[in-house]
């Protein structure tokens, strides 16, 4: 998630690993500099980003020490307000939650509310990346369960609904396209007009639409979905 946010500021970078080598192939890409240590990032950094697992948050934040005393920027999943206040006290802490389209600027970002007015700036630099939503970090699980794993669940949506085009006799790149622009022409849609009025234009009384609705409804799809939220909030 680090380098979808990297890349979709297209900004140069100061970066660390543990020695995967991802951050030289970021720097390589989007210029910057790779550096030795987290506590060095913490003393250069404008603004600290954390993105490692959540194991790792304890660690980090010693290795930074009392360098970090500017803006801190959490994406490390489970890791709450709260905590990061304790383990970066000199520091300004905030969390987001992205999702993957970042890399293409068409994400969306929870940021755990904050109304504070100093809190402006970073909601806008996060704003440049798509769609940022602020909710109660109550609810920032919940959220995820939505945003997270969302990319992927359409992802499979498509792969699905493709497989069954190509079953009918369609080639898998043509089929792949119409499954790809009709899902982006029906988001598109749904920037102004509410899911139920949009399946009721399509939808004719005994036509082909209500025959394929129907039978998705019978293969349980709802139901599926709800048992997928209940899988990754933790029910």
């Amino acid at each position: 998630m680090a380098g979808a946010l990297a890349r979709g500021w297209g900004d140069p970078i100061l970066a660390t690993d543990r020695g995967s080598g991802r951050a030289r192939t970021l720097v390589a890409e989007l210029g910057g500099e790779v550096l030795g240590s987290n506590r060095e990032v913490a003393e250069r950094a404008d603004l600290l980003l954390l993105a490692h697992k959540p194991a790792q948050l304890e660690t980090v934040a010693r290795e930074a020490g009392e360098a970090a005393r500017g803006i801190v920027v959490s994406i490390v999943a489970g890791a709450r307000v709260a905590e990061l206040e304790e383990l970066y006290p000199y520091a300004t802490v905030y969390r987001v939650l992205p999702n993957l389209p970042v890399a293409v600027r068409k994400g969306v970002l929870l940021f755990a509310q904050d109304d504070e007015p100093e809190a402006e700036p970073v909601k806008a630099l996060f704003a440049r990346l798509g769609t940022v939503v602020e909710i109660p970090e109550r609810l920032m699980k919940v959220g995820n369960s939505i945003t997270g794993v969302g990319p992927a669940y359409w992802a499979l949506l498509a792969e699905a609904w493709t497989d069954a085009a190509v079953r009918h006799g369609m080639p898998a790149t043509q089929a792949a396209t119409l499954v790809r622009e009709t899902m982006a022409g029906t988001a598109a849609l749904l920037n102004t007009t509410d899911t139920l009025a949009l399946r009721r234009g399509v939808t004719s009384p005994g036509g082909s639409t209500a025959r394929g609705l129907n039978a998705l409804e019978q293969g349980g799809v709802r139901a599926a979905l709800a048992n997928a939220a209940d899988a990754v909030v933790g029910v």
